[in-house]
């Protein structure tokens, strides 16, 4: 999820230690990694965590939530320095800034003004970056040199209340972002080499949530929660395949990355619980079935599966797990630790980073809850989600990045 605020309230690292190590590392190119959903299958989880862990460096970058990209030997950040939104391209083994771009940004007023900064991840792509500032501008940059490529702005100064919290999605050569508000927006895809509006769909708006990637019968599919719903958007043509009403009830958002599991889509929302549907092929088009619906729902975070379970941080605060294939809720920690919050799959270890700074190892068991670890790691609140690769963390905090590494 990409946090917004509420209302009042790499194959290569550093040749000097990194590479003398022989562990293998992972990409993590955009929002919720290689596949956008949460998980790595190469960070080193250790047999026992140490009680903190070892700052390689920490480099000032500017405010913002926007989660950190990783490629190669460069990790790109996306923040903002006073009135401007600057991209940054850091190495990855030092914290140096390699280049960087900025343009004007938006002023952010009214109760988003706690978050001046971008919450959009970067995407990186076929040797591009695309970035979606505050204020709903799209860029995209040489990943290699920093130098513009294109930059739009189809709707100026029309974004969501909170200002703008998704993250653009590159495939098959298209980036393809919600933009516009409430209304008077939609989902477009533009051609990454030209920056050509390829097609758009524009029944809904946009709320804050990132969308994941579905593929049924061959055919791929953008999965995400609108302003009132959930759709499926063909890749290819833009055309609507299917569409499920999830509309906002009070104090509420559409604000977390759908689950795609197979041909299996799992949502959530605060106040509307937890949902599974089943989307088929079904004669020229797409029927979405409903599985189950669970009453246990996320607000201001993305859930991850791991071995047919669902950990998360519930609307209410909590740590929670459900069971994927039924719905049922496996357990419930009584720890309020704020909705705000990311995370991982590890795999053997659920790696959760809530905006209170430190870092949270679940145990993944449907059992229990079980912590293995509680890590510091910033000293000003985390919005951002770790990036994990290798043995280590990079960590955005309110306006710097940190390299931490396990040792």
């Amino acid at each position: 999820m990409k946090p917004i605020s509420l209302p009042l309230g790499i194959l290569v690292g550093s040749a000097l230690w990194f590479g003398a190590l022989n562990l293998p590392a992972q990409d993590w190119p955009q929002w919720r990694g290689p596949n956008r959903d949460g998980k790595t299958s190469q960070f080193n989880v250790p047999e026992k965590w140490p009680a903190a862990l070892t700052q390689k460096w920490k480099t000032t970058v500017g405010t913002g939530d926007a989660t950190p990209a990783l490629v190669g030997d460069k990790l790109f950040v996306f923040a903002r320095q006073g009135g401007e939104e600057i991209n940054l391209a850091l190495n990855a083994a030092d914290g140096k800034v390699i280049w960087q771009e900025k343009y004007e940004a938006q002023s952010v007023g009214g109760p988003a003004s706690s978050h001046p900064g971008p919450r959009s991840t970067p995407a990186v792509a076929e040797g591009k970056v695309v970035t979606l500032g505050v204020g709903g501008v799209l860029s995209c940059l040489d990943a290699a040199s920093g130098k513009l490529v294109w930059r739009k702005d189809e709707y100026p100064k029309v974004v969501p209340r909170f200002f703008t919290s998704m993250s653009p999605i590159i495939v098959d050569g298209l980036a393809i972002a919600q933009l516009g508000g409430p209304g008077n927006g939609g989902i477009l895809a533009f051609d990454l080499a030209s920056g050509n509006l390829k097609w758009k769909w524009t029944e809904e708006g946009p709320a804050y949530a990132s969308p994941a990637l579905l593929t049924v019968d061959g055919a791929r599919q953008i999965v995400t929660l609108t302003e009132k719903s959930v759709v499926g958007i063909a890749v290819a043509s833009g055309k609507l395949c299917w569409q499920i009403p999830f509309a906002p009830q009070g104090m509420a958002y559409n604000a977390a990355t759908p689950i795609v599991d197979g041909q299996t889509v799992i949502f959530t929302g605060q106040n509307r619980g937890t949902k599974s549907f089943k989307v088929e092929k079904q004669g020229a088009g797409f029927a979405a079935k409903e599985l189950w619906v669970s009453p246990m729902g996320a607000q201001f975070n993305s859930p991850v599966l791991n071995n047919n379970f669902i950990y998360g941080i519930s609307d209410k605060g909590n740590f929670f797990c459900l069971d994927a294939r039924t719905g049922q809720t496996a357990w419930t920690d009584t720890v309020k630790r704020g909705n705000y919050g990311g995370m991982v799959d590890a795999g053997s270890a659920i790696l959760a980073l809530p905006n209170t700074s430190e870092l949270v190892v679940l145990k993944p068991s449907s059992k229990q809850y079980e912590e293995l670890a509680k890590i510091k790691v910033a000293e000003t609140p985390t919005f951002a989600s770790p990036v994990p690769s290798g043995k280590r963390l990079f960590i955005k905090d309110k306006d710097s990045v940190t390299l931490w590494v396990l040792e």
